[in-house]
């Protein structure tokens, strides 16, 4: 068995992702090659896809997610486009099916290159996010960042897309608060045993937010799709919006928007945005020491 794989540097609305084709393999990424890709600035990421043979009948693939820091993720909505580029890219089909540890998730490849994903149903039950104290209503908890009598952040919205959030709503520019300080304290707040994502949320129409994202595991992130569904999802909850919005997620460079659907008829949410292939190359999915294949890159120009 060769000591190296296949893998794409790729990104979904900026979010870094490494898409790493771990099929016909019984092995897999581990968390130090994780870490040591992530401290290379040329193979830095979000989160790493690795695709691994279906353990499932009726599905295409099984894909194993790690964060950044070699945790494992249980979503990821950018990734899943990447992961849907690339097949698509080497089959020439345009639907697939994937199984991941948050459950089977379905998407399609548009005739525009746009993805959609449809990832599932929201869960709001205190102790399925998880919470570490019960809520009979999630949509408003009680959690603060600041003075107690001038909060910085407070009362957010949790609910689980396969990974924990709590969405903060906030009615100035997501980008005037200062996530990095705060980010990392509501990350690992005693509320979410499971740490969370934190999610600054601004409600800009009936039918748009702009969002900016503290992703678990990750840190600062320039996209987020489990987050962007999340933000849907806790905005219709609470009235602030309908169902089907678009979300202006003001980090991604340049900003961008995905269209996310809290289909009324099932509870299912659809996301729908782009995904970018930025140079491909092989690693070594043990130690995380890699090289990059530029045979695409001068075929593309």
């Amino acid at each position: 068995m060769s000591a190296t794989v296949e893998f794409a540097r790729m990104n979904g609305l900026g979010n870094k992702i490494l898409v790493v084709d771990m099929r016909g393999r019984p092995d897999k990424v581990t968390p130090a090659a994780a870490i040591a890709l992530n401290a290379d600035p040329q193979t830095e990421f979000d989160q790493i896809m690795a695709i691994h043979d279906p353990k499932a009948e009726g599905t295409d693939a099984f894909i194993d997610i790690l964060n950044s820091d070699g945790s494992k993720a249980q979503a990821c909505g950018n990734g899943t486009r990447c992961v849907v580029q690339a097949l698509a890219a080497e089959t020439g089909r345009k639907v697939f099916t994937f199984q991941t540890v948050a459950g089977i998730l379905n998407a399609v490849e548009h005739e525009d290159g746009t993805i959609s994903v449809d990832m599932g149903r929201p869960v709001f039950d205190w102790d399925r996010i998880p919470l570490a104290e019960e809520f009979h209503d999630t949509s408003r908890i009680e959690l603060q960042i600041g003075p107690i009598d001038n909060p910085v952040l407070h009362s957010p919205s949790a609910m689980s897309m396969g990974n924990p959030h709590a969405i903060f709503w906030v009615d100035r520019d997501v980008m005037s608060y200062d996530l990095a300080r705060f980010g990392p304290l509501l990350e690992n707040h005693p509320m979410f045993p499971e740490r969370a994502n934190i999610t600054l949320a601004q409600v800009t129409s009936p039918t748009s937010l702009t969002t900016r994202t503290w992703e678990r595991g990750a840190g600062l992130t320039l996209a987020c799709g489990s987050a962007a569904c999340s933000a849907a999802v806790s905005a219709a909850r609470t009235g602030r919006t309908g169902r089907k919005v678009t979300i202006n997620v003001a980090s991604a460079k340049p900003p961008a928007t995905l269209s996310i659907e809290w289909r009324e008829r099932d509870d299912h949410v659809i996301m729908t945005g782009p995904a970018e292939w930025e140079w491909s190359g092989r690693l070594d999915p043990s130690t995380g020491l890699w090289s990059r294949d530029d045979t695409r890159e001068a075929e593309a120009q």
